[in-house]
C-alpha cells in the first residue's frame, strides 16, 4: 500500500495553530520525501466558513502544488481534490500537462465537483447544477489529458479542436472524489483512482462506498484504484481542534492494515497537527 500525505493549506494548519507560510508547507513536504512516503496531497478552497461563521482563509492549492514540485524528486503530487468550478476544463489540463513536466511524471490529477457554498458566494461562482457542470468539465479534461483533439459542445462549456501541445508523454492518473450514484458512474467512466473519503478507523461508510464503486466499474467495464483518507493524530503536539475521527499515530500501523485487508491501495494521511514531527511518525509505520 502506498502512503500519503496532507500539506497544510490554510488558516489553522500552520505550526502554532495559525496561517502556514511557505516555508512551513515546503517543511512539511521535504519530511515525507525523506520519511519515504509515497504522496503529498494539498486541499483546493478559496476560503472556508465553519458552522460558527468563521472564516479561514487558504493558499491557492495549484500554485502551492507547483512548488512543491520544484523543491521534491521523488514524491507523487496531488490536489485533493480540484474543484472543478474554479477553473476552466481546458485551462485546467494545460495547466496539468505543464506540472507534470515540472514534476517529471509526478502528477496526479485530482478533482472533484465541489461542494462549500461560502466559497462559492465569496467568489461570485454559479452553485447550479454542480455536478452536470463537473459531468461537462471532467470529459473535456479527461480526453485532453489523454491525447485527444477534442471538440465538444455542452450545456455549460464549448472547446473546438483543442488539444494540448506539449503534450503529456504518458498518461496522467485521475482521481474523482464523490459518493452520489451519478459522480460513482462518472469515476467509472473518467478515473483511474478514486478518494472514498476521510475516516479513522475503516467503518461502514467505507465499505458502502467501495461497493459502490465496485459496482459502477462493473457496470462501465473498467477498473478503477481506490483510496481513502486517514486523520491520525500526534497526541504529544498541541492540536488547535482536533477532529473527533482521528485516531493516534501509534494505532496508524493496525489502521493501515484493515484498509489492505479492505483493498484501499493508496491511503492518504491527515496529520494533526501538520507539522514534519507528525509526518516523522506517519513515516515509521510505512514499513508496519
Amino acid at each position: 500500500m502506498k502512503l500519503g500525505a496532507m500539506l497544510p493549506p490554510g488558516a489553522g494548519d500552520g505550526p502554532d495553530g495559525g496561517m502556514p507560510t511557505w516555508n512551513d508547507v515546503r517543511a512539511v513536504a521535504e519530511a515525507a520525501e525523506q520519511g519515504g512516503l509515497d504522496s503529498v496531497w494539498i486541499a483546493d478552497h478559496f476560503l472556508y466558513r465553519d458552522p460558527q461563521d468563521q472564516i479561514y482563509g487558504m493558499h491557492e492549492s495549484w500554485t502551492l502544488l507547483t512548488a512543491v514540485a520544484a523543491v521534491t524528486s521523488r514524491v507523487e503530487l496531488g490536489n485533493m481534490v480540484l474543484c472543478a468550478s474554479f477553473r476552466d476544463p481546458g485551462l485546467t489540463a494545460k495547466m496539468a500537462a505543464t506540472l507534470d513536466e515540472v514534476s517529471a511524471g509526478r502528477l496526479i490529477l485530482g478533482v472533484g465537483a465541489g461542494w462549500h457554498d461560502p466559497e462559492y458566494e465569496a467568489f461570485g461562482l454559479p452553485t447550479d447544477h454542480r455536478v452536470s457542470r463537473f459531468e461537462e468539465w471532467l470529459e473535456i479534461v479527461a480526453r485532453l489529458v489523454r491525447g485527444e483533439t477534442v471538440t465538444y459542445k455542452g450545456t455549460y462549456y464549448e472547446v473546438r479542436e483543442a488539444n494540448l501541445d506539449p503534450a503529456p508523454p504518458h498518461r496522467i492518473p485521475i482521481l474523482v472524489a464523490g459518493a452520489r450514484p451519478r459522480m460513482m458512474r462518472l469515476t467509472a467512466q473518467w478515473a483511474d483512482m478514486y478518494n472514498t473519503a476521510w475516516y479513522g478507523t475503516p467503518n461502514e461508510k467505507l465499505d458502502e462506498r467501495l461497493a459502490a464503486l465496485n459496482q459502477a466499474t462493473k457496470t462501465a467495464g473498467t477498473s478503477v484504484t481506490p483510496t481513502a483518507g486517514i486523520i491520525v493524530r500526534d497526541p504529544n503536539q498541541e492540536v488547535p481542534e482536533p477532529s473527533k475521527n482521528a485516531i493516534p499515530v501509534k494505532d496508524l500501523p493496525a489502521a493501515i492494515e484493515a484498509y489492505e485487508q479492505r483493498g484501499v491501495e493508496h491511503l492518504i494521511i491527515s496529520p494533526e497537527p501538520m507539522t514534519p514531527k507528525t509526518i516523522e511518525q506517519i513515516a515509521q509505520s510505512k514499513g508496519h
